[in-house]
């Protein structure tokens, strides 16, 4: 293999690796439950603060939590009907905090394609020689120069409470909060509920790390 399609080939696995490791959500998720093995209990889901009674916004989530209890072996009540568990859910997202990273040099800096140069050549560099319209050089980590950036880091959270619609007692208190640098609650709210209920109902007293894995299609998410 040439030298030029070496480079190339360790520019796109580095590319393919970064694709790879970025499609992906990390959550904290801390479980107590006293919770029995369902038996078909019936149940509603109600937020927690009354002020989203007959938001469209928490309707949507609330299907997302319902699809899970359903596969979990619960029953949607019926309408007028008496549920058994009240599921209380809530979800919120602060205003961000701006944040200070450092990054090192990258590979990908230091070589260009050059349409009239008729090939690949370095950018900058101490390196670099050339051959037949080709320049390049070697990737010397001493002359690369780290980074310093700002982004702005989201903390997002979501919140589940089950007790007995009789007496109140309570089964279970679950919450997931997970920090990233999207602010679009919507689009998140799916994977904040499936942390929730991944492995359900989990070990009580117990904070958990959980990594969503990402579909192609959400891969803009961070």
């Amino acid at each position: 293999m040439s030298g030029i399609s070496k480079i190339l080939s360790l520019v796109f696995s580095m590319f393919m690796l970064a694709a790879c490791v970025g499609n992906q959500i990390a959550t904290d998720v801390a479980r107590f439950h006293q919770l029995p093995k369902p038996t078909g209990e019936t149940f509603k889901v109600v937020p927690s603060d009354a002020s989203k009674n007959g938001s469209l916004e928490f309707s949507s989530y609330a299907n997302l939590v319902s699809n899970q209890l359903i596969q979990l072996g619960y029953k949607p009540v019926e309408s007028n009907g008496q549920a058994i568990l009240v599921v209380k859910m809530d979800y919120s997202i602060n205003q961000g905090q701006e944040k200070l990273d450092t990054r090192s040099g990258s590979a990908f800096a230091y070589y260009h394609y050059d349409p009239f140069y008729r090939g690949f050549y370095r950018g900058y560099g101490h390196h670099g020689f050339g051959y037949d319209g080709f320049g390049y050089g070697f990737d010397d980590p001493f002359y690369r120069q780290p980074e310093v950036y700002s982004y702005t880091a989201f903390t997002r959270k979501m919140s589940m409470v089950i007790e007995r619609d009789k007496g109140g007692q309570k089964l279970f208190e679950g919450r997931v909060e997970s920090i990233g640098r999207d602010n679009r609650l919507p689009e998140l709210m799916p994977y904040l509920v499936q942390a929730m209920f991944t492995g359900f109902p989990g070990d009580s007293g117990i904070t958990k790390r959980i990594i969503i894995d990402l579909p192609k299609t959400a891969a803009h998410i961070q």
